[in-house]
């Protein structure tokens, strides 16, 4: 028998739970595929919520060829080889007549953020074209993790955690919709802790309901439902969003001076088994970013916590972890190198490739020398002090102040 959430699945927008933003009556996806016209677009949302299904039901309302692949078994070869056979069906079923399931079919990439550049490179010239109609689905923000060209190619939907009625309604269609699950005449007493484990996914709230009623139990409350959670009674998911949740507010906690805060949230990974080294190595960007000049010394023992804890992993790299989340939580922070690399960046994206001023550049050779390059450079070794005045910005950028001291 297959397992409930697959059984449940929906294959209507109609049976589609969730996401009325999009899918609603006259929200924007659905004009678009009742339109019959579909671009290639990107759908972010945590685990659970219905991306993979929403793909499915649009390639088979809209008759297309619907080819799947996900970002962690397939690669740039597995990508040419569903572009290849696109365009062949293309050339074959080329004209004004040609049947529905020969126009461009459907790509769904499941986790397209974990496609490197050069896979995602290897979509462009298909999706430009129209070979192919991409889906991507991600859990993480596709601003920081799809290449600029894609996804300027792709519209992004934001799919939402779905809210208490979203998973009332699918609890009640389960009771009475699933034969299996109706036959084993399940009463439903509370749903609190079925809700709350759940945590706005619907997969999950599936399996839960599948692992009670394997268990033989007939009521489903609060003491069942935790009782048959026991051995995970930690909500975190370190492939979800709370993964990013959890961290975010680690790592602002830090950042705000708050070192109870902070403990918490790193028991909460620990406990959740994060991957050490993620958080280790997150604490080094926090000690370069937040900490920077107040406190030199907060990269270094960074660096060292995240050697350490490489070194060493789980249980004992906790200690290290503790000890350095405390220390960077206490420090001073300063954020102005930060600030100031972002702020030259923005100015360098502004101006160009300014030329570089002839007494400051390299002259290795007699030519260089008599055009003129590091002529009248000053060398600051020979003066008083070790300094002298002289200009080092661009002539266009003299008097632009990129970091400013506290």
């Amino acid at each position: 028998m297959l397992p409930l959430a697959e059984r449940m699945r929906p294959k209507t927008l109609d049976e589609y739970i969730g996401q009325k933003h999009l899918v609603g009556e006259g929200a924007i996806l659905r004009k678009m595929i009742e339109s019959g016209n579909i671009a290639s677009f990107i759908l972010w949302g945590p685990p659970g919520v219905g991306k993979t299904t929403l793909a499915r039901i649009i390639a088979h309302q809209l008759q297309r060829p619907f080819y799947t692949l996900s970002a962690v078994t397939s690669g740039v070869k597995e990508v040419r080889d569903v572009i290849d056979k696109a365009k062949r069906n293309a050339s074959l079923n080329s004209g004004l007549f040609a049947p529905a399931d020969s126009r461009s079919p459907i790509l769904f990439i499941d986790e397209i953020h974990r496609f490197s550049k050069s896979q995602q490179d290897s979509l462009l010239g298909a999706v430009e074209e129209g070979t192919i109609i991409l889906i991507g689905a991600t859990t993480e923000n596709p601003s920081f993790e799809v290449i600029t060209p894609l996804l300027s190619r792709c519209q992004v939907y934001v799919l939402k955690s779905l809210d208490k009625d979203d998973l009332l309604e699918l609890l009640n269609r389960v009771l009475t919709k699933d034969e299996y699950v109706k036959s084993l005449g399940l009463q439903i007493q509370d749903t609190e802790a079925l809700l709350r484990y759940s945590g706005g996914d619907a997969r999950k709230l599936l399996n839960i309901i599948e692992l009670v009623s394997n268990s033989g139990a007939k009521i489903i409350d609060n003491e069942t439902v935790t009782k048959q959670l026991q051995q995970n009674p930690v909500a975190y998911d370190k492939d979800g969003e709370m993964h990013y949740d959890i961290i975010s507010a680690f790592i602002k906690s830090v950042r705000g001076s708050d070192p109870q805060a902070a403990i918490y949230w790193l028991a909460r990974m620990i406990e959740g088994g994060e991957d050490p080294k993620f958080i280790a190595r997150r604490l080094v960007i926090l000690a370069s970013e937040d900490i920077g000049l107040a406190n030199p010394n907060a990269m270094l023992l960074a660096n060292t916590c995240f050697d350490v804890v490489n070194k060493i992993g789980w249980p004992e790299g906790r200690i290290p972890l503790a000890e350095t989340t405390i220390y960077l939580a206490t420090c001073k922070k300063d954020n102005s190198a930060n600030l100031a690399i972002e702020a030259a960046l923005a100015k360098v994206r502004e101006t160009g490739n300014l030329p570089v001023p002839l007494y400051l550049r390299n002259a290795p050779t007699s030519l260089m020398k008599e055009l003129g390059y590091a002529d009248g450079y000053k060398y600051p070794h020979d003066f008083p002090g070790h300094w002298v005045e002289q200009q080092y910005l661009p002539d266009e950028l003299v008097g632009t102040v990129f970091w400013k001291k506290d």
